[in-house]
């Protein structure tokens, strides 16, 4: 019974976290308001605060819920026997960006979260800057594993190859959503010409 209660209780907070990436895609964090989340979701502002003491609560946690599986991926496919290509790579995570960055995705939320944790304390921004950690300590592990491989000089500074591959994704994400005109394949193709990987 303790189960079923437990199910039923993280089926509520992700109906909230749904109800409310939809009004942030549509009408952006500063705009929308807990009464806006409340009549989304369906459910009473009680219910809500339940679950989330505040709106900037909710917006960490969607950081999170959005990451994650981001991190999980890249985790996996770094770690396989054969690592893919860093232009595999990155077309593999482009495309995920792609598909959840549509009229209601949540990476749509990306540029809004990173402009609202420059100015939140440091305390509140934790989840954006932890979230953004980890994907650099993956990236880390796996220019280490191109450097074991040969497929970077044995001299390769791995922390700052790391700092430089991490940034493509927020240039792919702006250029997505602001202009509309780049594509996983282009990036996949630019990536190639940088770091073309094990070669026939």
């Amino acid at each position: 019974m303790p189960r079923v209660s437990e199910e039923h209780l993280e089926r509520r907070r992700q109906q909230i976290l749904d109800a409310a990436q939809l009004c942030f895609a549509r009408k952006g964090f500063h705009e929308t308001s807990m009464q806006d989340v409340f009549t989304e979701s369906g459910m009473s502002a009680g219910a809500v605060y339940r679950y989330f003491a505040s709106k900037d609560q909710i917006i960490w946690a969607l950081v999170a819920r959005t990451l994650g599986p981001l991190r999980e991926l890249l985790a996996n496919k770094i770690r396989a026997e054969q690592p893919p290509t860093p232009a595999e790579v990155v077309r593999m995570l482009t495309g995920e960006i792609v598909a959840r960055s549509g009229p209601d995705g949540p990476l749509r939320l990306a540029p809004q979260v990173w402009a609202l944790a420059m100015v939140q304390p440091d305390a509140a921004a934790i989840p954006v800057r932890e979230s953004i950690a980890g994907m650099r300590e993956l990236w880390v592990e796996y220019a280490t594993r191109m450097r074991e491989l040969g497929w970077v000089p044995a001299d390769a500074d791995v922390d700052a190859l790391a700092k430089t591959l991490i940034g493509l994704l927020p240039g792919f994400i702006l250029q997505h959503l602001l202009l509309d005109d780049v594509t996983p394949e282009d990036f996949a193709r630019g990536v190639d010409v940088m770091l073309p990987g094990p070669r026939p």
